[in-house]
């Protein structure tokens, strides 16, 4: 029966996930070192790299809670995702560059040059927990796609993913993560070139074949409602689309997983060449990743508010003969485990690098190895738990208003910081670690005074992103006011930015 799983729908995911755990094991054995387990060797090829980050920036929330968006608003959720293609660019333009000649061994270790030891350490201490906090998103999303998809109850589902990408993670290094992210985007792009035409098939008249499909398109035009393409909708208007492009714009330039692609390029040109793949195929992809969920508000019963996270599987179900259902399975999978993978791995980067080897500064090769296996692992079982805590807080919540919150408080505080550093020269070394503490704290206050009634609007991404970025660079301004650059401090400022701007020899 359609929408029944069958044993060709579990020898595909049996076979993906034999193949993703070979890939670890056989990086496994060569990863001598923690460079090499953290930073692949500066040597990975630009269109690798490129789709690694394509695939680091997005995972299962795609499928579920942008598919909600697409069901609910139409073409809404593609203007989102179109916004992340100018983000991109200018990261090309003015960071590319910058990054691969700040970072060395992870994302921000240059922290500690450009500003100080101490606001490094920080850094990783308050990073690490949004960082945790995104993965456990990314993990609920991919908990609810397989238990929809698979019949799995929740609970299970979202043990079963956690334990496979952690082994996974914790067996490849960033070697096997970028090996991995490309299988798993072959694997996506199957699904995102069959499913379209399964749902055409859907629309279109009994027994009919490519002249069919054609029809089907024109009863999807008819059919959907008024003001379903339109580019804003609802509570996503411009105003929230301009908060939402410095949102997103922040995520791609500062997240720690794709900060490590940058930096990992074989050379500078090729960074840049990167960055350019990555907005192609961004501009590509929204389209033809949403028009299923678009198509399903014309040939599916009605789907209710609380079961929307669900209606990417429940069209699968639908539309998909066996074997496919599987396929578009292992593809959820592969968009959240390339994520989590490089997540993972950046994430434990900054924990073994930055904290670690800070106390063991005489640890053995064979030590630090250790060390990023077991960080690899306990960020794993970090975000699992933190999965669970956000299921049951979720409530009634949609899971792209849940994850905007969170960055809401967390992102500007980070970022603004960690791109401030390699583009303005003025901030004292010391301005960093207030405007760090300073944004973080601004953003947990009106969180928590979202609580009350009369100050709920403070919780919404259009309230707590502009405000928190805009506590974060007052401090930055009060603090180089308050503890300025001694000559020596400052010259050694001026010779970070020298370096990474091209004014005096880089490597």
């Amino acid at each position: 029966m359609k929408g029944a799983l069958s044993f060709p729908d579990f020898a595909v995911i049996a076979v993906f996930f034999t193949v993703m755990v070979g890939v670890g094991l056989f990086y496994s054995r060569r990863a001598k070192s923690s460079d090499q387990f953290f930073g692949g060797d500066k040597s990975v090829p630009w269109w690798l790299s490129g789709i690694s980050f394509y695939m680091n920036s997005f995972s299962a929330l795609a499928f579920v809670m942008y598919a909600a968006l697409a069901y609910k608003f139409g073409w809404v959720p593609v203007t989102v995702s179109w916004l992340s293609v100018p983000a991109v660019l200018l990261g090309a333009w003015f960071l590319a560059v910058r990054w691969r000649r700040a970072a060395k061994t992870s994302p921000i270790d240059y922290v500690a040059e450009r500003y100080t030891p101490g606001m490094c350490r920080t850094l990783a201490i308050l990073g690490l927990p949004m960082q945790l906090l995104d993965n456990a998103l990314k993990l609920l999303a991919i908990g609810t796609v397989v238990g929809v998809g698979m019949g799995f109850p929740l609970f299970w589902s979202i043990c079963a993913s956690g334990v496979i990408i952690v082994l996974y993670t914790f067996l490849g290094g960033l070697k096997a993560t970028l090996t991995c992210d490309f299988i798993q985007f072959l694997v996506i792009l199957a699904v995102v070139f069959t499913l379209p035409f399964a749902c055409l098939r859907e629309l279109a008249p009994p027994g009919t074949g490519v002249a069919g499909l054609v029809e089907g398109f024109r009863t999807f035009l008819e059919k959907t409602p008024d003001g379903f393409f339109a580019f804003t909708n609802g509570q996503y208007t411009w105003g929230y689309m301009l908060v939402f492009f410095c949102c997103v714009g922040s995520t791609l330039s500062t997240n720690w997983s794709l900060v490590q692609r940058y930096y990992t390029t074989k050379s500078e040109k090729d960074a840049q060449k990167m960055a350019y793949l990555v907005a192609a195929l961004l501009f590509l992809g929204p389209p033809l990743f949403f028009f299923p969920a678009m198509a399903a508000r014309v040939f599916l019963p009605p789907v209710a508010e609380a079961d929307m996270n669900g209606v990417y599987a429940l069209l699968c179900r639908a539309v998909l003969p066996a074997g496919m259902i599987g396929m578009v399975i292992a593809a959820m999978f592969s968009a959240t485990m390339s994520s989590l993978a490089g997540n993972f791995n950046a994430a434990a980067a900054v924990a073994v690098n930055e904290l670690y080897l800070k106390l063991d500064r005489n640890a053995t090769e064979r030590r630090r190895l250790v060390a990023a296996r077991v960080a690899t692992v306990l960020v794993g079982g970090l975000v699992v738990a933190l999965t669970f805590v956000m299921q049951y807080a979720q409530g009634a919540d949609d899971l792209f208003n849940l994850s905007n919150k969170v960055f809401g408080v967390f992102l500007p505080p980070i970022a603004i910081p960690m791109l401030c550093g390699i583009l303005v020269r003025r901030f004292s070394r010391r301005s960093g670690m207030l405007a760090l503490v300073g944004g973080i704290a601004t953003g947990l206050v009106l969180f928590a005074l979202g609580a009350k009634a009369e100050f709920a609007h403070l919780r919404q991404m259009v309230w707590i992103f502009p405000a928190t970025s805009l506590a974060t660079f007052a401090f930055f301004f009060v603090g180089s006011a308050l503890f300025k650059d001694t000559p020596e401090e400052r010259a050694q400022v001026n010779a970070f930015m020298d370096r990474i701007s091209g004014k005096v020899g880089v490597r």
